[in-house]
């Protein structure tokens, strides 16, 4: 922690999870490994792309991959493959999209902040149906001469106003348009990976940086090799609408080495292990002034949610407070209006107990505190 002495830097225990804003996840030794091991030489950058992404897509079972420099930049280079395509002279000219299919089809519902990544390559974003409510005629209805792409949210799929991936593919299928899938949290299952491909999905969009561990600024797409080929065409070193998505050879070889790690885990085990320690947390930490409980997140946009937390109600103070409190002790909580929730993912060996020790000092503290009130 050198460094971050240094520069005056705090650091915290995660037990919020892959959340960028953190760091994302922390990389295997073995990645940091092969990342110095790779600093070593010089190469020609467009066959490190080319074949690492070739390595990674027979690894994942896919047709092809491209290594991107995060899901963000993997939507931004996705869209500009379905309007540019490997027509150079479409490539140089995005953002401006003068010419060209520029109509980005997206369920309304499935609007996110990273809609911007998308607009960012000069798409304009064509919403269809109410945030509560769409039906497959208004999809239909919705496809003009200019849609070059249908985006679709993977966290937003069990929203009120969605519609099933299957009818949304059949649909785009219809006037061949691509469907690109954000499922940049998505990891584990494991098989989310080729979930959507195997139902239709063009190009799916993954984080290299949080379940898959590798390098923060990393990140696949995964799908069709003839999009694929136009993703790379599209981004770094290319000039392009993605050449300020730089992806540097430490980080290319970097992520192809926690590729190899993620898909060799057992998730089974992995899942049951996370589910022991949110089981423990909540025991240890239940009393007369905090109720806890082990579930499953519901909320839209709190992936993975596969993942058992940890959720802590205290009495007579609302979650945020109680977020704040302890992010200001060193520990990094999710919270919603009435609890905290400790997720287990990025939690350190050990370092269940001092998340249960920082709680419990709290808990003695807000009490102590409301106590000396009323007296």
């Amino acid at each position: 922690m050198e460094i971050y002495e240094r520069l005056g830097v705090r650091t915290y225990i995660n037990a919020k999870g892959t959340i960028t804003d953190y760091g994302g996840s922390l990389m295997d030794e073995d990645v940091l490994r092969v990342m110095e091991e790779a600093s070593h030489n010089f190469i020609d950058i467009r066959e490190l792309h080319k074949k690492a992404g070739e390595y990674i897509a027979r690894i994942l079972g896919v047709e092809a991959c491209a290594i991107v420099s995060g899901a963000s930049a993997g939507l931004a280079v996705s869209a500009a493959a379905a309007m540019a395509g490997k027509n150079v002279a479409h490539i140089l000219q995005l953002p401006d999209t003068s010419g060209m299919k520029n109509e980005a089809l997206i369920l309304k519902c499935h609007r996110t902040e990273y809609d911007q990544s998308v607009r960012l390559a000069g798409a304009r974003m064509i919403e269809v149906g109410s945030a509560t409510h769409c039906c497959i005629e208004q999809l239909e209805d919705a496809v003009t001469e200019k849609t070059a792409m249908m985006i679709y949210s993977a966290e937003s799929e069990k929203l009120r106003g969605s519609l099933p991936f299957r009818s949304i593919v059949s649909v785009m299928e219809k006037y061949g348009i691509p469907v690109i899938v954000d499922a940049a949290a998505e990891l584990p299952p494991v098989d989310n990976i080729t979930r959507y491909l195997d139902m239709g999905a063009s190009l799916v969009v993954f984080s290299g940086g949080k379940e898959i561990r590798g390098p923060q600024a990393s990140g696949l797409v995964v799908g069709k090799r003839e999009l694929i080929e136009a993703c790379d065409l599209n981004q770094c070193p290319f000039h392009s609408i993605g050449r300020s998505m730089k992806v540097d050879k430490e980080t290319i070889c970097g992520l192809v080495r926690a590729v190899e790690l993620f898909a060799g885990k057992d998730y089974d085990k992995e899942l049951s292990r996370w589910k022991a320690i949110s089981t423990e947390i909540a025991e240890a930490l239940a009393g007369p002034y905090v109720h806890t409980r082990v579930g499953y997140p519901q909320m839209p946009g709190t992936e993975p949610r596969i993942i058992a937390r940890a959720y802590l109600s205290f009495a007579g103070f609302e979650g945020a407070e109680i977020q704040k409190r302890l992010y200001d002790e060193g520990l990094i909580v999710g919270a919603d209006e009435s609890e905290i929730i400790i997720n287990p993912q990025c939690l350190a060996c050990g370092e269940d107990k001092k998340v249960i020790e920082m709680v419990s000092k709290l808990t003695e503290e807000l009490y102590h505190e409301q106590n000396c009130r009323k007296a």
